[in-house]
C-alpha cells in the first residue's frame, strides 16, 4: 500500500521535529508530503536540513488549509498512491497509528474517513473537540468499545486516512471555505457518497491545541463558518440548506436582541448578510459538490 502523508504547514517550527519525527519513525512507512503556506520562520530550511526524505513543495503565499491540501491531494493522484493521511502540523502519531489505519480500511470498505482517537497534546485525556464529535470522556471509554471501527457523524481533519479511491470522487476541499470548515463540508461529502466516517479503538494521535484562546472575533467567525457549513450541505435541499443558514442566522439575532445583548444581535445580522453575498458561489459550491468526478481538483 502507497500512502501518502500531507502536512500543510505555517510557520512550523513549533511543532516540526515532534510530527516529522512520529512520522519518520513510523511502522509503516509513507511519502511525506509537506505543503509550506510561505512560513516566515525557518520552517523550510530546518526540513531541508534534517528531513531529506520529506516532499517539500513551497507556496508564495498562504492559501490556507484546504487549498495547501488540495495540492497534496492531487499529488497522490497523479502519483499512484492507495491511501492519503491528512496530518495537523499541530498533530502527530505513535508508531503503529498508521499501520492500524490502513488495516482498518482495508477491512471495512465502507468507511470513507478513517481516524484514530484524538488525544491532547500531553496525552492525558482527549481533545476537546474529539470528545464532543464522539461522545466519548476517557480512554477507558474507547477500550470498551466494542467494534475495532466506529462510526460517528464527523470527526475533525488533524488525522485523516482518506482511501484515493474515495479522492477520486468526493475530490478535494472546497475553496469556499477560507479557513475553517473545509472538513465538515468534506465529510457531509463523504456521506453524501453513502460512505461513513469512523475512528479506530487503540489508535492514537495527538493535537496539541488544548491552550488556544477563543475570543469573541473567533467565536463570530466560527459562527459564520458554521452557517456557511450548513449553506453548501450536500445532505439538505437547497430551501433546507438556506433556512439552516440565512434565517437561522437571523433567529439567532433575534434572539441576541431579547436577551438585550445588541451587539451579538449586528453580528449575526452581519453573518446572513455574509452567507447571502455568497449565493452564487454556494449554488456552485453545492452544485459540484455533488460531482463524482474528483471535484476541487
Amino acid at each position: 500500500m502507497k500512502v501518502c502523508t500531507i502536512v500543510v504547514s505555517y510557520n512550523f517550527e513549533k511543532w516540526l521535529h515532534t510530527c516529522l519525527s512520529s512520522l519518520r519513525n513510523s511502522a509503516l512507512k509513507s511519502t511525506v508530503l509537506v505543503i509550506d503556506n510561505a512560513s516566515s520562520d525557518n520552517t523550510c530550511k530546518i526540513i531541508t536540513d534534517n528531513y531529506p526524505e520529506v516532499v517539500l513543495l513551497q507556496n508564495h503565499e498562504n492559501l490556507g488549509f484546504g487549498k495547501a491540501n488540495n495540492i497534496g491531494m492531487r499529488y497522490a493522484l497523479d502519483n499512484n498512491f492507495d491511501y492519503v493521511f491528512l496530518l495537523n502540523q499541530d498533530a502527530w502519531v505513535e508508531l503503529d497509528t498508521i499501520e492500524k489505519l490502513i488495516e482498518a480500511s482495508y477491512k471495512n470498505p465502507e468507511f470513507g474517513i478513517i481516524s484514530p482517537i484524538h488525544l491532547n497534546g500531553s496525552g492525558e485525556k482527549f481533545d476537546f473537540g474529539f470528545s464532543n464529535y464522539t461522545g466519548l470522556k476517557s480512554k477507558e471509554d474507547a477500550m470498551n468499545l466494542s467494534e475495532t471501527i466506529t462510526s460517528c457523524n464527523f470527526i475533525n481533519a488533524a488525522a485523516w486516512l482518506i482511501p484515493v479511491s474515495v479522492v477520486k470522487k468526493t475530490g478535494g476541499f472546497a475553496p469556499i471555505f477560507p479557513h475553517y470548515g473545509e472538513d465538515v463540508n468534506y465529510s457531509q461529502r463523504v456521506k453524501n457518497q453513502k460512505l461513513k466516517i469512523g475512528f479506530v479503538k487503540n489508535t492514537f494521535a495527538y493535537h496539541d491545541r488544548e491552550f488556544r484562546v477563543i475570543n469573541r472575533e473567533k467565536f463570530f467567525y466560527s459562527e459564520y463558518i458554521y452557517f456557511l457549513t450548513e449553506a453548501v450541505n450536500p445532505l439538505y435541499s437547497p430551501l433546507k440548506a438556506f433556512a439552516y443558514s440565512v434565517p437561522a442566522a437571523m433567529k439567532k439575532s433575534l434572539i441576541s436582541l431579547f436577551s438585550g445583548k445588541f451587539n451579538d444581535s449586528l453580528r449575526y445580522v452581519k453573518i446572513a448578510f455574509q452567507i447571502t453575498g455568497k449565493a452564487r458561489s454556494i449554488r456552485e459550491t453545492r452544485k459540484v459538490s455533488k460531482s463524482q468526478n474528483g471535484p476541487f481538483l
